[in-house]
């Protein structure tokens, strides 16, 4: 298998972990934290389908999926593109309110359908592409990809973990 081939399969196996983790879950439960100022489950996928958007509109130079249409209402947010979670406070994380587990589903897999259609077009010799500068040593386009992964993998065990300490869980 090849780079590419590594890097579609990690990342088709992240919409069964995102589901698994919000599948029936109410409003209610989704914004549920086991103490006050932690995640929530809801925040947790928000935050991780938000980050790979960015970086993927980055990588593209394109929008962002959740500037376009009603993503970012459907979350009680304004379509902020630099609102993605990094350096929320627990305010920010409590005002993160998806309307429904299918809004976070909705978003998350059209996030991913673009990463998905993208990952078809790449080349071996496209992951050395440098695409951060603001780092030592810059970042390429595979470190990338990797990071975007393991940021989405974590965060949605994050989120299948707070779905078994839920108080009223499915």
């Amino acid at each position: 298998m090849d780079a590419k081939g590594v890097l579609e399969e990690a990342f088709g196996r992240l919409p069964e972990l995102v589901g698994t983790a919000i599948d029936g879950l109410t409003p209610e439960q989704l914004r549920w934290a086991p103490r006050p100022g932690a995640n929530s489950i809801g925040w947790l996928v928000w935050h991780l389908t938000r980050v790979q958007d960015s970086h993927l509109a980055e990588i593209l130079k394109t929008e962002q999926v959740y500037v376009t249409g009603d993503w970012a209402a459907r979350f009680g947010r304004k379509p902020d593109p630099s609102d993605t979670g990094y350096g929320h406070t627990a305010a920010d994380v409590a005002a993160v309110v998806p309307e429904s587990a299918a809004a976070l589903d909705e978003y998350y897999q059209a996030v991913h359908a673009k990463t998905v259609e993208f990952l078809k077009g790449l080349t071996d010799a496209d992951l050395d592409r440098i695409v951060d500068r603001r780092w030592d040593p810059p970042v390429t386009l595979g470190v990338r990809l990797v990071s975007m992964y393991d940021d989405d993998a974590q965060h949605a065990g994050q989120a299948a973990y707070l779905r078994g300490l839920l108080p009223d869980r499915p």
